[in-house]
């Protein structure tokens, strides 16, 4: 994982399509023409090309076109379709939060503009957009996000009677569109709405200044703000002395009074306030809470990266301790291909000598090259090992040993696919950049890193605080902290405040600490002081870009969208309406604190009773009746338990399969019927192996029309 943007065209892409004429197709799309053109390609592909991993972006395509066309409902119902699957598009939710409030169909647009908003606000630019121009583009976009949500609000302000309510709508209205005109202070429309917003809320002074804004820069809106402007004034002042050009004056002169008046006063400095001095190390925390120190001692976190010690290595050094080239093997859909094709190539032997573990590789002329292990990545599931090299760069293995499996694999092989430089083995003798621990592993395998050379990124000028995932990752720099408490110095803090209290803090930071590591998508840039993985100013966490997923490798999805890949783990989660509309964030189901990481390495909570995990908040389906009609299957049995529906194992992980963290994930047969079971798991058949698609969609569909009781539930699924 580079700590750089990392930009992929639609050529680029489309390198992942095998079919050429489906490779041809979709290059096309890009293709600028007339919206009728555009739309029949878009169709073209669709019936064309049914199993493609790529409808997404065909349907958005033929979504803008019929947009382009005024085919609203037409436009409205492709862009769901490639929502459904790619959600995280701020683009099109942008388009079509417009659209929708256009339409009248305010509730859609206020939930749309949302998220068009909040993925505008934490994304970075596309591929078809330079570097350079994504700033002033994004904020056109939120503009026009804002603008779409504060049109809506208004509507539905104006079909409820004066009260409590349309007060509401009316405020939340008139801040979207204040925002909006700061991103965008040239687009009339949205003066012009926040003016009719202000009207409403009989702010007539603040009407009249918005109003003579749009009057006085002309345009179609001229006219309907001249008419506005005379109906305050004849409601301010009947039969007053005061003419309508002096009041036109006086708004123009207010309005002028506030666009001198900056909107915001941006209060971060670039001054320096979580220097390396401000960090204690892991150790420190232990005088104080030695319990909670252990466990993290004993957990994943801690041993994410550490310096060579024999009792920490896992592999077999002894016996099953070679690897051919032809040695491959694969891992799809749960399964891993344990075959062992013993090749005439072999690459690696992995030994000890005098008591020192080794790694001896095979170069290409024929020469057989011995490195030392200096450094174990891993523990739980999988273990690599690293060298360091006189100049200081530290280079990863190319082969690893899974502990699920048991014996070494070409884990990059596995989820990269066959074709990236790095899934060659042959290509380790090089010692490049694909191999390379500080380039690619260290932003996440070790603490506080940064590059001494502040603003860019040199692997050969980078350090760490600490390997592994030390303490102070989670819950900011502490020293000062440990300091107070020594010295009896009572000091109150924020919940956000180092360290961080994480009872107090809300989803989204608890989510974005988490994402340090856990979002795949991250777009990690150098910060002023040279960080990588922590910031010096402002929060100590990083609030990493996102990078468009509709660019990433499929090799991370399945055809119909979900992902595939653990590494999207957060990106997964943020898509669930548990987090979108609720409170959950990782802690409700997962304690890093925990005392048993040896017999439960994910470190659940509820390892024994799953549902809990869901009931803190569904209160409703602890009782037993309930749990069997909502789920149609018999309340003890494991088509009943949370998971098994709603979180299926489908994500692929160290050679194993873990629950998605999509957490309201439904079955959906029809796009099994249309994918497969292999590209589009279906948790019904996951259980049902002997059923098929149709089954599933059949029962489903019955069960729409008619809830059945308990005994009806045993019986259907039987």
């Amino acid at each position: 994982m580079s700590p750089s943007i990392q930009k992929r065209s639609p050529a680029t892409i489309a390198e992942q399509i095998g079919d050429p004429a489906e490779r041809a197709a979709f290059l096309q799309l890009f293709q600028q023409a007339p919206p009728l053109q555009m739309r029949e390609r878009a169709d073209k592909f669709l019936s064309g090309f049914p199993q493609s991993a790529f409808r997404a972006q065909a349907y958005e395509v033929a979504a803008r076109a019929s947009f382009d066309l005024q085919n609203f409902n037409q436009g409205l119902a492709d862009a769901q379709r490639s929502l459904s699957m790619l959600p995280e598009n701020p683009l099109l939710l942008t388009a079509v939060a417009d659209v929708e409030a256009h339409q009248d169909r305010d509730s859609d647009a206020i939930v749309h503009a949302d998220e068009a908003f909040e993925g505008l606000l934490h994304g970075g630019p596309p591929s078809s957009v330079p570097e350079s121009n994504w700033p002033a583009l994004r904020r056109n976009l939120e503009s026009s996000a804002l603008f779409s949500k504060g049109r809506a609000l208004l509507q539905q302000a104006l079909r409820h009677p004066a009260g409590e309510k349309r007060d509401s709508l009316l405020s939340d209205s008139q801040a979207a569109l204040l925002l909006s005109r700061e991103l965008n202070s040239a687009d009339l429309e949205t003066i012009y709405v926040l003016g009719l917003t202000q009207l409403t809320m009989h702010d007539s002074q603040k009407a009249a200044s918005n109003f003579a804004s749009v009057y006085r820069a002309g345009g179609e809106l001229a006219p309907r703000a001249l008419s506005s402007l005379r109906t305050i004034y004849q409601a301010l002042y009947p039969g007053s002395s005061i003419s309508f050009e002096n009041f036109l004056d006086d708004a123009n002169n207010r309005t002028a009074a506030v666009q001198r008046t900056p909107a915001r006063v941006s209060t971060e400095t670039e001054s320096s306030r979580h220097t390396s001095s401000a960090y204690l190390g892991s150790a420190g925390c232990r005088e104080c809470h030695a319990e909670i120190f252990r466990h993290w001692s004993e957990s994943g976190m801690s041993k994410m990266f550490r310096p060579y010690a024999a009792q920490n290595v896992v592999g077999d050094f002894t016996k099953d301790n070679q690897f051919y080239l032809d040695d491959e093997g694969d891992y799809r859909q749960g399964n891993g291909d344990a075959s062992r094709r013993t090749g005439k190539e072999p690459f690696a032997r992995m030994v000890i000598r005098d008591g020192r573990y080794y790694f001896e590789i095979r170069r290409s002329e024929g020469s057989w090259h011995r490195y030392l292990v200096d450094y174990t990545i891993g523990s739980k599931f999988q273990q690599a090992y690293a060298t360091k090299l006189p100049n200081g760069e530290i280079h990863v293995f190319p082969i690893q040993y899974n502990l699920v499996e048991r014996r070494w694999i070409n884990f990059w092989r596995v989820i990269d696919g066959p074709r990236t430089e790095r899934s060659d083995p042959r290509n380790w003798e090089k010692l490049d950049s694909s191999s390379n621990y500080q380039l690619n592993c260290a932003v996440c395998h070790t603490s506080q890193l940064r590059s001494v050379k502040a603003g860019g990124f040199d692997v050969n000028n980078v350090q760490f605080q600490e390997p592994g995932i030390n303490c102070e990752m989670c819950h900011g720099p502490s020293a000062q902290h440990a300091v107070d408490i020594a010295e009896g110095r009572f000091y109150a803090k924020a919940p956000l405040d180092p360290p961080v209290n994480f009872d107090q803090i809300g989803k989204r930071d608890f989510d974005a600490i988490c994402a340090q590591c856990h979002a795949q998508s991250a777009l990690r840039k150098p910060g002023t002081f040279g960080e990588l993985n922590y910031s010096n100013s402002g929060d100590f966490f990083r609030h990493n870009a996102r990078a468009p997923l509709a660019e990433f490798s499929r090799k991370g999805f399945y055809k119909d969208g979900r992902f595939r890949q653990t590494t999207l783990i957060v990106e997964a989660l943020e898509r669930s309406q548990c987090f979108k509309k609720g409170q959950l964030s990782c802690e409700n189901c997962h304690d890093p604190h925990g005392f048993d990481s040896a017999s439960n390495p994910t470190s659940l909570k509820f390892l024994g009773n799953s549902d809990l995990m869901c009931t803190g908040c569904h209160s409703e389906f602890k009782e037993s009746s309930r749990l069997a009609q909502h789920s149609h299957h018999l309340p003890a049995s494991e088509g009943s338990r949370c998971v098994s529906c709603h979180m299926p194992r489908i994500m692929e992980a160290l050679m194993f399969r873990t629950r998605t963290h999509q957490i309201d994930d439904i079955p959906n047969a029809e796009m099994t019927q249309r994918f497969g079971q292999a590209e589009s798991p279906n948790a019904c058949l996951a259980c049902h192996t002997e059923k098929d698609a149709e089954w599933v969609r059949q029962w489903l569909l019955d069960w729409k029309q008619v809830r059945g009781s308990p005994m009806a539930t045993e019986k259907s699924m039987n």
